[in-house]
């Protein structure tokens, strides 16, 4: 299916590029969301309870949205994941913001860290502009979601964590690489992404 959607969109056949296809799989938002929001939530609790409540920021944040899409997917809304028409990406904004939201409340209402609550927030302010700026333009939530979660993990920890834009490079690479973004749309997204770190230092 991916296949059919590439060549009707313009796009190159992703199994033409497979260390790019495998590099935007395993660092897809959902897997990159699991990995950050764990770590910030046990630096947020600073014991093991933070690896509950970072694993819901992850299933709010990342696994729900990506279970959303999968199950569009098999209703053939979308050929994929990537949802390569940006018209058709509002509902998955809503979904996230929706999803985001409601985990922000549970925190709320059963008293998690401060940080883990920040996190969420500084994400749904982040979707708030991956919404709007997609109204008008493809900007890569991949780039988005990569960055922001170094940028996080650099201000809970250590700014060591810096070094993992490395990470983002490759998956901005991957995404240009698979034609399914240009440059200007993937340097948007990371620097979107950035900018999360400050949403969550002053929330």
């Amino acid at each position: 299916m991916s296949t059919v959607v590439a060549r009707t969109s313009g796009l190159d056949d992703p199994s033409r590029h497979p260390v790019a296809l495998a590099v935007t799989n395993v660092l897809q938002p959902r897997n990159c969301l699991l990995v950050g929001m764990l770590g910030i939530g046990l630096a947020a609790a600073g014991d093991w309870t933070g690896l509950l409540w970072g694993f819901l920021g992850a299933l709010c944040a990342g696994l729900i949205p990506a279970g959303y899409i999968e199950w569009e997917r098999s209703r053939g809304t979308w050929g994929d994941r990537h949802v390569v028409d940006r018209t058709k990406r509002a509902p998955i904004f809503f979904v996230i913001l929706g999803s985001i939201g409601t985990g922000s409340l549970v925190m709320v209402v059963w008293d998690a860290p401060l940080g883990i609550l920040a996190a969420m927030l500084a994400l749904w302010v982040m979707t708030i502009g991956l919404l709007v700026v997609n109204t008008v333009w493809k900007i890569s939530v991949d780039a988005a979601v990569a960055s922001a979660v170094v940028a996080l993990l650099a201000a809970v920890h250590s700014v060591w964590w810096l070094l993992a834009y490395a990470l983002t490079v490759a998956v901005c690479w991957s995404r240009v690489r698979l034609r399914y973004h240009t440059v200007g749309q993937v340097v948007a997204g990371a620097a979107l992404g950035a900018t999360t770190a400050a949403a969550f230092l002053f929330a």
